[in-house]
C-alpha cells in the first residue's frame, strides 16, 4: 500500500493536477460533463489518472491511456471497461489481485507485487494522443520507473506501450539497444540482466472481439511473468 508521504503518492498528486496538453484537458472534461446514457447519473473522474498498485512491485504493467467512459469515469487505471475487464482477470488468476474485476475505486481492488501504469494518463479523443502529448507524460514515466526499485518483468500493452517502454528504459540506462526489439505479441526481451520485457497485444475490444487477441494468449503473457519472478 502506498503511503499518503510515499514519493510515489506526491509524483501521482502531480500527475493529478497536470493541464500541460490543451486538447486533453478539453476533451476529458468534455467526456465529464456530457456522459454517456449508460453512466449519466455517475460523477466522471474527469482529470489525469494516477497509476495504483504495490510500491514494492516486481511488475510493472504499462498501458497506453485511459478510456473516456473506463477510468476517465472511474479514476482508476483499467476499471470500468471491457479492456480491465481482461486483464483484472488474469492478474487475479496468476496471484497478482485479490479479485478478477475492477469497477470503481472503492471496490475493494488490491494488487500484489503489482504496479500499473501508462504510457499517456489521460483519455485521449479516438484512444490516440498525439506524439507531443505521451512527449509531455513521459517524465512521469521516467519518475516512476526510477522510483519502483525493485521491478524485475515489464508487461506492455499494445505497441505503444511497448515502445513507451523500450524508449523510457533506454533512456534510464543511458543505452541503445541494437538491434531495436519489435513488438509482437508474447516477444520477449531482457532489458538488463534483472529486467525482462514482455509484449502483449492491448486488450481493446478491437483486439478481443476480432480473435487477435484470446483469453489463452494474454494469460501466456502473465503465466510467463509469474514463472520468471519465480524463477
Amino acid at each position: 500500500m502506498i503511503t499518503t508521504n510515499h514519493p510515489l503518492t506526491r509524483l501521482q498528486n502531480r500527475m493529478i493536477a497536470c493541464r500541460l496538453c490543451p486538447r486533453l484537458v478539453a476533451w476529458r472534461e468534455q467526456v465529464a460533463q456530457e456522459k454517456v446514457k449508460r453512466f449519466a447519473l455517475e460523477k466522471y473522474w474527469g482529470k489525469p489518472l494516477p497509476s495504483c498498485g504495490d510500491p514494492e512491485a516486481r511488475l510493472l504493467i504499462i498501458g497506453l491511456a485511459p478510456a473516456a467512459h473506463g477510468g476517465n469515469r472511474t479514476g482508476r487505471m483499467f476499471t470500468g471497461d471491457r479492456s480491465g475487464d481482461w486483464l483484472f482477470r488474469s492478474l487475479h488468476r496468476f496471484g497478482f489481485a485479490n479479485q478478477p474485476a475492477s469497477q470503481h475505486r472503492d471496490d475493494g481492488l488490491k494488487l500484489y507485487d503489482c504496479y500499473i501504469t501508462a504510457a499517456c494518463h489521460c483519455a485521449p479523443p479516438a484512444n490516440k494522443p498525439a506524439l507531443s502529448e505521451m512527449q509531455n507524460c513521459r517524465p512521469f514515466l521516467l519518475q516512476e520507473i526510477a522510483l519502483l526499485q525493485n521491478v524485475r518483468v515489464v508487461v506492455a500493452l499494445g505497441k505503444i506501450a511497448f515502445e513507451a517502454a523500450l524508449s523510457a528504459f533506454a533512456e534510464i540506462q543511458a543505452r541503445a539497444y541494437s538491434p531495436k526489439p519489435k513488438f509482437g505479441h508474447g516477444a520477449e526481451f531482457r532489458l538488463s540482466p534483472q529486467l525482462i520485457l514482455l509484449a502483449s497485444f492491448h486488450p481493446s475490444q478491437q483486439n478481443t472481439f476480432t480473435g487477435k487477441l484470446t483469453t489463452a494468449m494474454f494469460d501466456a503473457v502473465f503465466r510467463r511473468a509469474r514463472r520468471l519472478l519465480e524463477a
